[in-house]
Formats: structure tokens, sequence, C-alpha cells
């Protein structure tokens, strides 16, 4: 209570109750701490005095501090309270807190920073540290508690006090002698966490800094030496609890080279040493590293040009790392990406004394993560050193494979070379891939790159490899050479025919294909044709000369019936991608007739062929503009029936076909046994057995005569495929932009997708919007929206709102969705139907809100002007407001609000989607919601602006009131901020809704609105908001409460807190 009154009533009284007040509260502390009082009752006590400290702070501070040295200097109790009350006292500096203005931040912060020359004294571990001294164990115990709190309080200093002031107060070297305690280590070790990533500064003090900063590291350095000693086969046994403190001493370390790696490369002895034990702990055993260049003039070429590339402070660092040391990083690198499980038997590649991860000790889950760090480390010394990277990656292989070339058993050695194939092609990539601009690089460089590589490849294309597994790794390796193969394309046709080689050499019929090196055989022969796609997509325009041999080898391989469909249409995709990057006389030779087309490719081989990209490249590029796409040709003839059959299909779902279809049919228009278990999120679903019976009652007996089972599984294979492939290869097509506009009738889309709307079951309407309409509408062209758009939206998005507000308001007030589903699902335990109600309603509710979103992006909206554009926040001159149609030239958004039959179910939709128990959907709504918020601030438009200041900010405060929208909880609140702000002068609205709230008073509202105007901040302003929220509605916005961490010292609210 006495917190309460000094944070939110201290401007009530006067000075002189100010200053009886503090000298009360000081004698109530010192009595606290004469006596045996529970640690809460010290801790608030403290948190009392740091209040009023930093309420009176320049005029009391002075007084106090005698009073406080005195009361320090009693014993452990009195300095462990005074510790308490220094703890406390930076807190709003180092939390952010709510109530506390900006100004008064500021200036706290300033005297803060002013005293710590009075402050630091206080915070000594002294008579610990001298009774450890004199061996005096016992009585040093008796300080414990005194000296945790004293790391606490300098904890809350370390983040933002000048580092030449911790380094002057001894503050450094106290927790650096307590690093040495067992009871202390972990506190003192948070210390150093927090003050290694410090920035250097840019004043005078620079120097200061960094010889703070190179104390730091001698200090984790020394601490480093010993546990790497101790953890050494003659150091003796580890501790458990030893590993959380040298984890905490590793991130300070990493932390401290991250930020401040120029304090340690002045002294090449420490910075040696420092690599060695943060880098290459397991190399220490190895010579020492030298730290001056031994390069020749190749390597000395390339670093000048890859030097040129990187910013001052990179230049400096990359100038330490020179030659030996990046290699050594590699070699360790490289052996560390092998799990030690993976490892058979003991072979001539073991790392040795290396220490692996082991899943036993590491943990199973957290390999990935570990893995990914060491190819970004990879990666970058690739980039800055490529000629070190590409010989050192080029050796360890060539030593790998002779090694596996000499094992009896090379398959069960395989692992150290699969663990190598993806540090090969993050280096490659590194070097190839474009981003380093290798084709501006020197000659020398490319020369001597060209040779590693060439005998790299040459090793690789040599083996005569035959066993499954032995080809599978093969064939990755080859796709790991892709972007080499992009600038060397001499090699191109040689890797070619080794994969057609490799794909030969496994055997295409096998006399039991269920056996284990039947499938491995299979497997691996579906690898090699994948691998075609990657070497296509990756070697770019150097695989071009080669495309009719790769068709006549395909057409040779499928007269011969050595290809299966699958591998068929795998090379069809690869086919397809060269085909991408080929000019218009390739792609009209190979595709110009269907029957080409047929040959090559599949639905999964349109979809997996870089369409998409290549529909990007059609609109952005003038040279692609002139260049037809070579399946644009294709689709007069090749989506007229497919829009048939499609049609067809989802007329077998309204009433009046389905009512007269057979058993078998409406049976294997249920769901399937693995939809509904993808639904439950459960494992391999079990077949049914008997009478199906759906949610609607209809039952069809599967042992009754005539029923043969095989054939309502092929009839529901066959609807989910026709559906799912015909979604894609539509989708896919309207990517390819104008000719699919052009050359297809609106009006037999329409009837094709939209005539059914009303019996479609969710599952089916998701699929449609996700594989079809969205599409369509990122490529439709801006002349066609009036044509396509309304035909196909308005009829979806009616069906869709009504569909969608009906079903959530059953699940939120009868606890169960109904969905138009009923026959898709087959009854079960009422549990497991609502579970996969819910879950075909959450999936429809996120795709509808996706293609909001799909509208409001901002390549659909060029001509959306942004909050920047209205100068002085809060204000738009209204002279400058414009009608709708002035943002009609390019966004999708002015056209939707333009037309009324699409506008009145989105934005409905839009405001019951705040109120729905789904945070992914409210994300992707908010993105559309700030779009219709922007027309409103720069339009003219009175409907729109009073939607926008009534109905949805109405609809954002609701959606706060949800905890389920506690992750977007920024976002509403931003979207409450700008409606406020820009809006609040020129419709009541906003107003009106702030005062309707419960706990909210007309002098609150004044006082909220005249803080607004005392910041141009946005970020400030919308913790304005969000705490006046709090307010309006005494802290029953559940998204922002569980935001909110509620603090009894420092996060007390009340309704006078924020303006008075």
């Amino acid at each position: 209570m006495l917190q309460h009154l000094v944070r939110f009533r201290w401007e009530e009284v006067g000075p002189l109750e100010h200053r009886n007040f503090a000298n009360a509260t000081f004698e109530l502390m010192s009595e606290i701490a004469d006596t045996c009082e529970e640690w809460a009752l010290k801790s608030q006590t403290a948190a009392l005095v740091a209040e009023i400290v930093r309420r009176e702070f320049l005029n009391l501070w002075q007084e106090l501090l005698p009073s406080l040295v005195s009361l320090s200097s009693k014993g452990p109790v009195q300095a462990e309270l005074v510790s308490m009350m220094m703890r406390w006292l930076p807190e709003d500096i180092t939390v952010h807190n709510e109530d506390l203005e900006g100004d008064r931040r500021r200036l706290l912060f300033r005297g803060l920073t002013q005293s710590l020359p009075e402050i630091f004294p206080l915070l000594h571990f002294g008579a610990a540290m001298s009774e450890v001294g004199r061996q005096q164990l016992d009585i040093a115990k008796q300080h414990a508690a005194a000296v945790t709190t004293t790391l606490n309080a300098v904890n809350a200093y370390a983040e933002w006090a000048p580092l030449s002031d911790l380094s002057k107060y001894g503050i450094i070297h106290g927790c650096g002698f307590l690093l040495s305690s067992p009871d202390f280590q972990l506190h003192a070790c948070e210390f150093f966490k927090l003050v290694s990533p410090r920035k250097r500064p840019v004043y005078d003090s620079a120097s200061d800094f960094d010889s703070a900063m190179s104390s730091i590291i001698q200090i984790l350095m020394n601490v480093s030496r010993e546990f790497l000693v101790r953890s050494s086969p003659a150091g003796g046994a580890i501790d458990e609890s030893d590993y959380e403190f040298v984890e905490y001493v590793c991130e300070s370390m990493v932390s401290l080279g991250s930020s401040n790696l120029q304090c340690i490369v002045g002294d090449s002895t420490t910075f040696s040493l420092y690599l060695q034990q943060v880098l290459l702990r397991d190399a220490m055993s190895k010579p020492k590293l030298s730290v001056h260049s031994s390069g020749d003039g190749l390597t000395a070429t390339n670093v000048d040009s890859t030097l040129a590339q990187v910013d001052e402070e990179k230049r400096k660092i990359l100038s330490f790392l020179n030659d030996d040391i990046c290699s050594t990083i590699l070699d360790i690198s490289f052996q560390r990406m092998l799990k030690k499980e993976k490892l058979m038997t003991e072979t001539a590649l073991s790392p040795g004394i290396l220490e692996l991860w082991s899943d036993d000790f590491e943990g199973k889950g957290d390999f990935g993560q570990y893995r990914s760090r060491l190819f970004e480390l990879i990666k970058f010394i690739a980039s800055n050193k490529p000629l070190v990277a590409g010989a050192k990656v080029s050796e360890r292989i060539i030593m790998i494979i002779k090694s596996l070339l000499n094992s009896p058993m090379p398959s069960q050695d395989l692992a150290v070379m699969e663990s190598m194939q993806m540090a090969l092609e993050n280096v490659v990539i590194s070097i190839f891939d474009g981003s380093n601009e290798f084709a501006g690089g020197s000659s020398e460089v490319h020369l001597a790159l060209c040779r590693i590589f060439e005998g790299l490849l040459r090793e690789l294309l040599s083996l005569n490899w035959t066993e499954p597994a032995l080809v599978e790794v093969l064939g990755h390796y080859l796709e790991a050479m892709g972007p080499f193969l992009k600038y060397f394309a001499d090699a191109v046709a040689s890797v070619i025919n080794k994969l057609f080689e490799l794909l030969n050499s496994l055997p295409f019929i096998v006399k039991d294909p269920s056996t284990r090196g039947a499938r491995h055989a299979r497997h691996a022969r579906l690898q090699i044709c994948t691998s075609f796609i990657r070497i296509a997509k990756a070697a770019d325009k150097s695989i071009l000369p080669h495309m009719k041999g790769i068709a006549d080898k395909m057409a040779c391989l499928q007269r011969e019936g050595r290809l299966l469909r699958s591998e068929h249409n795998l090379l069809g995709e690869a086919f397809l991608v060269m085909a991408s990057t080929a000019g218009i006389q390739q792609q009209q030779e190979y595709l110009s007739e269907p029957l080409g087309l047929v040959g090559l490719c599949s639905e999964k081989a349109l979809k997996r062929s870089g369409t998409r990209k290549g529909n990007s490249n059609l609109q952005n590029s003038s040279t692609a503009i002139s260049t037809p796409h070579p399946l644009a040709s294709h689709l007069s003839w090749m989506l007229p029936p497919l829009l048939k059959l499609l049609r067809g299909i989802h007329s077998l779902w309204s009433p009046s076909v389905f009512q007269m279809l057979p058993g078998e049919i409406k049976a294997a228009m249920s769901m399937s046994d693995v939809e509904q278990s993808s639904l439950l999120g459960g494992g391999n679903p079990k077949l049914s057995k008997g009478a199906l019976t759906f949610v609607d009652g209809s039952q069809f007996d599967m042992n009754k005569e005539g029923y043969i089972k095989p054939n309502e599984a092929d009839i529901q294979n066959w609807l989910k495929g026709i559906r799912d492939s015909g979604y894609n290869v539509l989708g896919l097509s309207t990517t390819i932009g104008d000719p699919f506009f052009k050359c297809i009738d609106i009006d037999f889309v329409s009837l094709t997708l939209i005539e059914n709307i009303q019996s479609m079951e969710f599952r089916h309407t998701r699929l449609l919007v996700h594989s079809i309409l969205i599409p369509l509408i990122k490529s439709c062209p801006l002349d066609m929206w009036e044509v396509w758009l309304e035909r196909l939206l308005h009829p979806l998005f009616i069906h869709c709102q009504q569909a969608l507000s009906c079903s959530w308001s059953s699940l939120l007030h009868e606890g169960r969705a109904k969905v138009p589903d009923n026959h898709g699902i087959l009854t079960g335990s009422d549990l497991k139907v609502e579970v996969m109600e819910e879950k075909l309603l959450r999936d429809l509710t996120r795709e509808i809100c996706s293609l909001l979103s799909t509208i409001a992006s901002p390549g659909l909206n060029a001509s959306l002007p942004s909050l920047e554009h209205a100068g002085h926040v809060g204000r738009v001159d209204t002279s400058s407001l414009k009608d709708l149609d002035a943002f009609a030239s390019s966004s999708m958004v002015n056209f939707l609000l333009k037309h009324k039959s699409l506008a009145i179910p989105v934005l409905q939709i839009s405001l019951e989607a705040f109120s729905w128990t789904d945070s992914e959907a409210v994300t992707k709504v908010c993105a559309f919601s700030a779009a219709v918020v922007l027309l409103a601030i720069f339009t003219n438009n009175v409907d729109l602006r009073e939607y926008v200041s009534r109905d949805l900010f109405s609809a954002v405060i609701q959606g706060l009131a949800l905890e389920s929208n506690a992750v977007i909880s920024a976002d509403l609140v931003s979207l409450s901020r700008d409606i406020f702000i820009y809006l609040c002068n020129r419709d009541p609205g906003p107003r009106k809704i702030l005062l309707s709230l419960p706990c909210i008073s007309p002098n609150d509202l004044h006082a909220f609105e005249e803080a607004l105007t005392k910041t141009a901040s946005p970020k400030e302003q919308k913790q304005l908001m969000k705490s006046f929220l709090l307010l309006a509605t005494g802290n029953n916005l559940k998204a922002l409460a569980a935001q909110k961490c509620v603090n009894i010292i420092t996060n007390v609210t009340d309704k006078h807190s924020i303006f008075h």
C-alpha cells in the first residue's frame, strides 16, 4: 500500500511531507535490518525506499548516502538490506515500466549514472572475500545471503552502467573472484553474461572500455582454461553441476567475441588462445596456430577482393582469421557434423579424441540446431575464404572416399560420407550461388577453384558403386556440385551420363518387392531421378545443350520398359525445369505438341518445376514479356476438359444429386482414414469394418452382397486425386498470367468453381481457396479484376460469411462446431467427431483470412499510402483527402470496397474474426484491416470512416478481451492507436466507444488525449493506448493481461497512474 502511495499519489502531498515520509521509511528499514524478519518483508521495504529515492532522487540521495554507508557497515544482514535497495533502485531503467514517462526515465538514468561513484562502493564483497582469504569459511558463509543479494544488485547495473566504472570500483574483479566459489559462481557468471555483449562507446572513454573488456576476457579465459584442464583425461572427474556454469562461461565468451573482438585481437597470444578455447576446444593438442598471414599471393588476392565487400568492422576481424585458423575451424566443424551414435565401427575416419555429439548426453532434440550453427560457420568461412574452404572440403571428402574403397563393408562406414555431403553443399553454394559475385572475381581465383572442384568431381565420377545406399549418397554428392556446374559447363555431360549410369546399375525388377533390399533399390532409383531435378535447377543454362540427349535417353528407357512411372514423372519435372530457362526455340521444339507435354509431365511435375518463379520473371522482366510461357499454348486444350470434370465432381455433393447416388459412391465421398487421422493428429489409421455410419445418420453396409471394398477405396482415391490434382493444375495455370485469363471463359470457370459452393464441405472449400483462388488473385492482371474477381469472390464470401458465422456461434455458445461435412465424417466417439469438426472450421477460417491477407498484400496495393505520408502524427490535412476512386489504379482492397456486393460480406467476416478464438486467423485479418484503416484515413468516404471508427474500433477492443489473441495483441493495439489518433477528430465514434467502457470517465479520456499530444513516438503512443485500455476495462482485456508481467514492486496499475 505504501508503494502504491509513493508511486501514484506522491504529487498530492507537499515537500515537508515528502521528507518526513522518507525519514520514517528509512527508520523502518533500519529497524527491520536489526530483526529477524522474513525475506519478503525486507525486500518490500527495500523496494519502498528505492521508490522514494527515485521520486526525490537529486534532493534526497546526498542526504541518504551517509546513512546507507553506516547501515551497510554494521553487518551482513544490514549490508544485504542495502544491496536490496540498490538492486531495486535502477529497475525502471532495466525493466520497461509502462507507468513511467519517457522524460522521467531519462532523468533517472542521468541521475543514477552521475551517482555511480557513490553507489558502487556500497556494492562490495569485502567481508566475504576477506574471510575466504583468511580461510575462515564458516564465518564467510554467514555473509552468503549478503553476497548473493549484492550480486543481484550488481546485475541490475551490468547492462547499462559504464564499463569503466564497473572496473574502477572493483565490481569486475569482485565478480571474477566469486567465479571460483561454487556457492556464488552462477550468480557471478550472470554478471559476465550481461556485460560481455556491451557495445564499445564512441566517446573519449573508449580506451577505458577496451581495458575493462580485456580484463573480463582474461577472467573468462582463466576459468575456461581451468575447466579444460580438469576435463582432460588426466584432470579428474567433472561434477554434473559444473556443466551449467561452463555453459554460462562459454556463452559469455562467445558474446564478448561477437561484440568486442577488437579487445582480443590486439594481443596475438590472447587471440590464439581465445580461438582455441571457444572454437577449437578439441584442437588444443595441435601445434600452436600462427597469427601471421602465411597465405600465398593467390590467397592475398582473394582476401583483398573479399574484404572489399564487407564493412570496416568485419574487415578488421577477417584480417585476423588467416588461412591456418580458418582451415582448423573447418576441420573441427566437418568432424562435428557426425553424431556419435552414427559411427557403427571404429575406422580410420573416427575422430579419435574429438568429442562428438551424443544423444545420451546432449539430448536428442537439439542436434539439428547445433548442426545448423556449424553450417553457418562453414558458409561464413567459404564466403570469405573460398580457396581455403574449397581445398579443405575436397581434401576431406577424397580422404573419406579412399577409406571407403579400402573398407571391407563400405555401406557400414557410410555415416561419415553422408555427414560431409551437407558440408560440401554449403561450401559450393556459398562460393558459386552468385551472391558473392563469383563471376566478377579474379581469373586466378577462378582457375584455382576450378582445379579444386574438378579434381573432386573426377573422384566422384570414378566411383563404381552399385549398392543402393552407396548410389544414393553418390547422387547427393553430384547434386551438391550443381552450382559449380553453372559456371563450369564442360563437366555437365559427364555428370548427366553418370546419373543415368547409376540409375541403370540399380535393379529395375526384383522377385520380391517387399524385401528390404528391394525397397532400398527403389528408393535409390527415385533419388537419382530427383537428382536430375536439383541439378537442372542449380546448373541453370549450362544444362541446356544436353536437353536433346536427356530426352532421347528418357525415350529409350521408356521404350525398353526400364523406367517406372514415378521415375518418368521425376525426369519429366527435370525436363520442365530445363525448359523454363531455355529459349523459345527449344521450348517449342519439345513442348509444342500436346503429346510431347503429356509424355513429359504430370500435375506433380508442373507443381515442382518452378512455374511460380517463372511467373514472377514473366511479370517483372521486360525480356520475359516478349517470350511466351512454354505451357501457354497448351492451356486452351488442357483446361476445358479439366473444368468439366471438376464441375461434375462438385455436383456430386449437391443435395439433388447426392440422394440419387448408389451406396458405393456415397461411401467413397466420405473422408479417408488418413484424412480423419490427420484431423485428429493421430498415427496410422485402422480400416473400418461393417457398416459405414455418417454423421447425418445414413448408413451403408459394406458387407452387403455386391459390395466390393476395393471399388469403394478406388473411387475414393480417384475423387480425391482428381480434385487435388485438378485444383493444383488450375492454380499453377493462373500463375502464367495473361494467357490464362484471356484463353479461358470466366463464365465457364465460375460455373465450375462456384456453382455448387453452397454444397461444398469445409475441407473442399479450403482447398479451393488455397490452391486456386489465392494464386488467381495474385496473378490476375489489373484490367481483368472487374471481370474475374467479382464473379468468383462474391458468392464465395457470401457463403463463407454465413457458414463461418453459424459454425463459430455454435462452437462458442454450444461447445461444438456445426460444419457441412456431414457425410464426410464417419460417426465414432462424440469427442473425435467434435475435434474433427473444430479442426475443419479452423482450417477454413484461416484460409479465408489468408485470402483477405493476400488481397491486402503490398504487391496488390501499390497505390495505397502509408501513415508516413500523413506528416504530423495524428493529423491529416482534410483538404488532401481523396475519393476512393483515386486509389483504384492498383489497390485490390480499394477495388473490393468499391463493390458493395463484395465489401459487405468481407467486412463482416473481418469484424467477426476478432471474436473467434483463433489467433492465426486474427493475425491475417489484422493485415487486411490495417489496409482498410489506411483508406479510411486518406479518403473522404463517410461510410468507410464510420465503419472503421465505430464497428472496427469496437471489434478490435473486443478482440483484446480474448486470451487467445495475446500473441497478436501488439497488432491489435497498433490498429486501435491508428484509428483513434487519426480519426477521433473526424468522427465521434472512437471517443464514444472508449467512454462506453466500464471503468473510464471523461476526465480520464481527456488526460489520455493530453498524454498522447506530449509524444510523437508511435511506440510510446501504443504503450499509452495499451495502458489506457487496461485501465478503461478494469484489467479485463485478457490478451493484454496475458502479456503483462505483474510485479508488485514496479508494475502496480491504477486508473490515475498514466495520465495524472
